[in-house]
Parts: structure tokens; sequence; C-alpha cells
């Protein structure tokens, strides 16, 4: 049975690590019966960002709207609107938002492992 979510309706999340953006799951965990990934929307205001952690899952992020800069171990790159980047399992990220601008992103993930 198809589950749509209205963005009016959705419920915001806290993301541990995470300054200055909202956060609202999409689909997945509570909002939808999604069973290998979980697909959320992030708001991020001028100067917020993430702390620079790694994660055992792969993660897709999205670029919706303003831009944001990607920082990798390796590397750091900005997505703008329609642009995006793929993270492998253990690789440590940082995000920030270096603009003026709200800055808005959908990051796609699948579930963590359960212990």
């Amino acid at each position: 049975i198809m589950q749509i979510n209205r963005l009016a309706d959705v419920k915001e999340y806290e993301a541990k690590g995470h300054v200055d953006m909202k956060g609202f799951r999409l689909q997945g965990f509570e909002a939808s019966d999604a069973e290998n990934f979980w697909v959320g929307l992030s708001y991020f205001l001028p100067g917020g960002g993430t702390t620079h952690t790694a994660t055992v899952i792969e993660k897709v992020y999205v670029g919706v709207e303003g831009e944001l800069t990607i920082i990798t171990d390796q590397d750091e790159d900005i997505i703008r609107p329609m642009d995006s980047v793929y993270l492998k399992p253990n690789e440590g990220r940082s995000i920030i938002n270096r603009t003026n601008k709200i800055a808005t992103i959908l990051v796609v993930m699948p579930y963590p492992p359960k212990d």
C-alpha cells in the first residue's frame, strides 16, 4: 500500500552532532513502513553543520536548496541543488553551511545495524 507523507505532517527528529539544523523524517522509522532505508529532510541555518564523524553505514545527500560544504578526510566540495554525494561506510565527514542562506538536503540512509 502506497504511503504518502505530507511535509506539513512529518515530525522533527534530533540528530546527534548537528548544530543549527532541523531534521524531518520523510520516510522510514516512525514515518512509514520502509524496511531497508529511511529518508530525511535537513535544513541547515547559516553557520550550521555537523561534527566530523564516521558511521558504519553508507549515506547519500541530495542538494535541494542553497549550498553546503561536505568535508571528508580526503576532500572538500560544495553541493548545490540536485547535486548528490555518496559516502562509504566508515568515511569521515562533516557538513557546514558557509553561506548566509538556509541550505536544504535530502538524506538517504539504511537503518543502523542492530546490536
